[in-house]
């Protein structure tokens, strides 16, 4: 059902040209949804961040209760040229939230209205420069993490899907997606019952997670270990965030290039418009709000893990 749409966000993402622009013509059709791109310089050059807004039926944007998903294509670049020509592994996570506001776009424009709101986030760079990493090298980013957060993750996003590549590493030894254990204000919370549910539905397989760690959930620049940045997200919000990976047998580097599946793609972009339907309607939850209530009165508040700690200024 998404596979047309991933294929069109491939064809204008493969370029050297890419842009937040390209990205906006894309949208231009669909006259319901707001689209917006903002360049920013870094350290390491430049990268254009993409906001795109699904309106709902019932959401807050028309003033109503429904609940509002964020979806985040979370990546350091989708090219890492002059070094390598093409896209690269990386990119994966921008293709699928692109694809999944492209989708939702669609269906709003036919009449097919979610009832909360989605907000989907990415950011387009073509030239992004890479950096080492055990077992292989990680995509680097013209921006830091906070910057990218700044950009990213919004007040209005009640929960939160982060879409990113997690290939480079000897953890995950399965291709397709996988779900993380849902995070949230420092702690790592069981795995979703419904978000489980909803994954065995859409890919017709059974569901794969994967493991993660305290220093996983830890803001980038505190010199620990992270399996990638597919967490970061969780760093700047209260909301709930689960990260899904789009994921490997062997360990791929983000900066290879003929390394993206498009059906893996589709099926992360598909498994988070049934989310975002279920969401928004009230029937997927992402955690437990009275077990989380009583874990804060059991064990206390962990949103220190949401900072760089004692060297947190």
């Amino acid at each position: 059902m998404v596979l047309k749409q991933v294929l069109e966000v491939l064809e204008v993402i493969d370029d050297p040209k890419a842009s937040g622009v390209v990205i906006e013509k894309l949208f231009s059709p669909y006259k319901k949804v707001s689209v917006s791109s903002v360049e920013v310089h870094g350290e390491e050059g430049k990268t254009d961040f993409v906001k795109i807004v699904i309106p709902g039926s019932n959401g807050k944007l028309s003033g109503g209760n429904a609940p509002t998903l964020g979806v985040i294509g979370r990546l350091g670049g989708i090219g890492a040229r002059p070094a390598r020509i093409g896209m690269v592994s990386d990119a994966d996570g921008a293709v699928a939230a692109v694809s999944v506001a492209l989708k939702l776009a669609d269906m709003l424009e036919k009449g097919d209205q979610l009832a909360g709101d989605v907000i989907v986030t990415t950011h387009i760079c073509p030239d992004a420069p890479t950096e080492p990493h055990h077992p292989v090298d990680f995509m680097g980013s013209p921006v830091d993490i906070l910057t990218m957060n700044q950009h990213e993750v919004y007040p209005e996003m009640d929960a939160v899907l982060s879409i990113d590549t997690t290939k480079g590493n000897k953890v995950i030894n399965y291709k397709g997606i996988a779900i993380s254990p849902t995070v949230k204000e420092g702690y790592i919370l069981k795995i979703s019952d419904d978000l489980m549910r909803v994954l065995e539905m859409s890919t017709g397989d059974l569901t794969q997670t994967f493991p993660i760690t305290t220093q996983d959930i830890t803001p980038y620049g505190n010199d620990v270990y992270h399996i990638n940045s597919i967490l970061q997200p969780a760093v700047a919000t209260k909301a709930p965030v689960v990260g899904v990976a789009i994921t490997t047998i062997s360990a791929v580097p983000g900066c290879g290039t003929g390394a993206s599946h498009e059906m893996d793609i589709a099926a992360a972009a598909r498994f988070s418009i049934e989310v975002a339907k279920e969401f928004s309607q009230g029937l997927c939850h992402f955690y437990d709000a009275n077990e989380f209530e009583h874990l804060v009165q059991l064990y206390g508040n962990l949103t220190v893990l949401q900072t760089l700690g004692k060297n947190d200024e």
